[in-house]
């Protein structure tokens, strides 16, 4: 059972064409495309992503057939797809599917834009082969489970894979080729979530990784070298070394009817997602009960497992970045200032209201929540005032959800707004990409987006 996955899966991603989308699947993938773009620009500048692209020019030509999009330079595909998704996962405003805990744009569009750069591939082909990587990494990553996630970072592992499927299709590989790639992709698979308890670099380096790991393992496929064939779920698999609850069916439950790149979240808040349901609940409950931060003394979040697992650990957050795996110094930034922003978690994650804020807030286990997880992100708070009320948040669906998502000038504005963070792009040139994404089934070749 586990065998045939691999095998079925991996016909998938070879035999993709860009008829076989559905139209309103193309229009999500450009959407997503373009959501991407913003934050990649969003990470010019931060020191984790310029010491990994200083590392990357010290070993890597200075030209090449790929963009490095913060620096608006070019090198080689697998050294640009590299620092592209290095830059595009600092922000934490990259999107996610829910099923899976992954963060697909951060490892599939970083390689599947070199290559298609390298290649001179078409609009078309570049969005069907990005396409091939969404649905390839979420069934992975729902395939490895709960499990896998308490310990491994899913988009650096199941995102090796996707990367892979996204390049190999843009390289056109034959089944027993992509096969041979998804073998040396999951066999390179890698992403531990020990770095959060350090507020280390190591986030960037999972999807970096990931994005050029899996686009070497393609060209390698292409060169006739060869993979496991089993990599999934063989013996001595992925499954068999990162899962206890591993589910072969999910590798290929509904391929090519049921779109899993159309059920990916944007993300509205700058932080982890994990605390997006709380701070949305939290929101909900302020505006009903208008409530001030001041009348706030106690909130607790009822979360899913995986929540605790992954933010329990950060109790003082020390830079910008591990804040916002804090669920205090979010629903902190969110009661304060109305939302959980860049320039907000910049100025003032370190605040003593901020602070103080942030000690007032516990989560807790809530068994609906955790039942809905991961299929759907319920978020619950309880809320005790000052003058001893008692009150309560909750919503189905936090903004950026499928059934709550972002629309297209929603979308447009938050890549300008991305873009222009640390002048990444101008918004006159964004108009311009943005016009581009838009129209990118009809570009002859992908090209270059900002040199």
């Amino acid at each position: 059972m586990h065998e045939d996955g691999d095998r079925r899966l991996a016909a998938f991603a070879a035999g993709l064409t860009f008829d076989d989308i559905p139209a309103p699947v193309v229009r999500r993938t450009e959407d997503l495309f373009l959501d991407w773009i913003g934050s990649v620009l969003a990470g010019k500048g931060a020191r984790a992503v310029e010491a990994f692209a200083r590392f990357v020019a010290s070993q890597g030509p200075a030209d090449g057939p790929a963009e490095v999009l913060i620096h608006r330079t070019r090198t080689s595909p697998w050294l640009a797809a590299g620092v592209n998704a290095a830059a595009s996962h600092l922000a934490e405003q990259d999107d996610v599917h829910n099923g899976s805990v992954f963060h697909p744009a951060a490892v599939v569009f970083p390689a599947a834009l070199a290559i298609a750069q390298a290649l001179g591939r078409s609009g078309r082909e570049f969005l069907q082969a990005s396409v091939a990587g969404y649905e390839v990494g979420i069934r992975v990553g729902e395939f490895l489970g709960r499990s896998h996630y308490k310990v491994f970072h899913t988009t650096g592992t199941a995102g090796t894979l996707a990367a892979a499927a996204a390049v190999g299709n843009l390289l056109r590989l034959d089944p027993q080729r992509m096969l041979d790639a998804f073998g040396s992709a999951g066999t390179q698979a890698a992403g531990l979530w020990e770095f959060l308890r350090d507020a280390a670099d190591s986030k960037q380096l999972h999807v970096a990784h990931a994005a050029s790991a899996g686009l070497a393992s393609a060209c390698l496929a292409a060169e006739g070298f060869t993979g496991a064939r089993h990599i999934l779920g063989g013996a001595q698999g992925m499954a068999a070394g990162m899962s206890r609850d591993a589910d072969p069916a999910r590798l290929t439950a509904g391929l090519g009817s049921r779109w899993a790149t159309a059920e990916t979240s944007f993300k509205f808040h700058a932080s982890c997602r994990h605390t997006h349901p709380a701070a949305d609940a939290l929101l909900e409950a302020m505006r009903v009960h208008h409530l001030a931060a001041t009348d706030v003394r106690r909130v607790t979040a009822r979360v899913h497992q995986g929540a605790i697992d992954v933010l329990g650990p950060v109790t003082d957050p020390t830079t910008v970045h591990q804040a916002k795996f804090s669920m205090g110094t979010v629903l902190a930034m969110v009661a304060l200032h109305g939302r959980a922003g860049l320039a907000e978690f910049d100025a003032h994650f370190r605040d003593p209201a901020t602070i103080a804020f942030r000690d007032q807030v516990a989560m807790t286990l809530d068994p609906e929540v955790d039942g809905a997880y991961p299929a759907r992100w319920i978020g619950k708070v309880d809320v005790e005032t000052r003058d001893g009320r008692r009150v309560q948040g909750r919503i189905d669906e936090p903004k950026g959800d499928p059934g709550n998502t972002l629309s297209r000038p929603e979308v447009e504005a938050k890549a300008i707004a991305l873009a222009g963070y640390r002048g990444g792009a101008t918004e006159a040139e964004m108009r311009v990409l943005i016009d581009r994404v838009w129209t990118i089934t009809q570009a002859e070749h992908v090209g270059m987006l900002l040199t």
